[in-house]
């Protein structure tokens, strides 16, 4: 049975890229989030969520990968060019990948993160930084 997936990325073609990948592995991806608000209204029709760092109204993906995991109990993982700001990482989230992400690196780092909700094992992709 497929996850239901949040995408939090403000640039359309990398959003678009990771619903493509999503919907393609059997998942269902709920919606695209720009920005803070509209993340936590698609948050409750969510298991999992991939987000950037830098969105429309800033760099509030932190701030958001947090909430989503700590107040609506989605699987967070973070996808951004700049994984320096993430530090030792955010409370409730698993990791971080760097982007840009290849679509081999994407379609693992979909199915790891989908792996970590249901409690079963798996590979993590290549580059991926995981938190403590």
């Amino acid at each position: 049975m497929g996850c239901r997936i949040l995408v939090v990325e403000d640039e359309v073609f990398v959003a678009t890229e990771i619903e493509y990948v999503v919907e393609e592995l059997g998942h269902h991806a709920v919606g695209i989030a720009a920005d803070k608000t509209t993340a936590l209204r698609l948050a409750p029709f969510a298991d999992v969520a991939f987000v950037d760092l830098n969105l429309l109204d800033g760099p509030t993906g932190p701030e958001i990968g947090r909430m989503l995991a700590e107040q609506h109990g989605l699987t967070v993982l973070f996808m951004t060019a700049n994984p320096g700001l993430l530090g030792n990482g955010v409370p409730g989230t698993i990791g971080v990948l760097p982007k840009p992400v290849g679509e081999d690196q994407l379609k693992q780092a979909v199915e790891y993160t989908v792996a970590r909700r249901q409690a079963q094992s798996a590979r993590p992709p290549r580059g991926l930084k995981i938190f403590n």
